[in-house]
């Protein structure tokens, strides 16, 4: 995950020790794609069948074919700073903001917690 500063990486780990010995988590957040939503967990299961499609890739075949055993060994990375974005976003437009003012109110809320 370095030099990740926005966006979601999703990451097979096969071995296991993607957490242990393959980032800083002091920069990054990592969850395990099982415990998304079904929306994200669908979003990543077509980008890899499209990727199929587009590349006729055999390791991803081989991925879609064995979907529902590799799908715990998942996991998503999350970029701190991005996601204490996100999260402010989020707060903003339960307050009923939207657009330019979502964006402006989640820019405050970081600038006055001290990031």
């Amino acid at each position: 995950a370095a030099g990740m500063s926005g966006g979601a990486a999703y990451v097979l780990d096969e071995a296991g020790d993607f957490v242990s010995k393959r980032l800083n988590p002091d920069m990054v957040h990592v969850y395990q794609l099982i415990e998304c939503d079904d929306d994200e967990i669908a979003a990543v299961k077509a980008r890899i069948e499209r990727h199929v499609e587009l590349t006729s890739s055999v390791r991803g075949q081989q991925v879609l074919d064995d979907w529902d055993e590799l799908l715990p060994r998942f996991v998503k990375v999350l970029p701190s700073d991005y996601e204490r974005v996100l999260n402010a976003m989020e707060r903003a437009r339960e307050k009923g903001l939207e657009g330019d003012e979502a964006i402006q109110a989640a820019f405050e809320e970081n600038v006055a917690a001290g990031h």
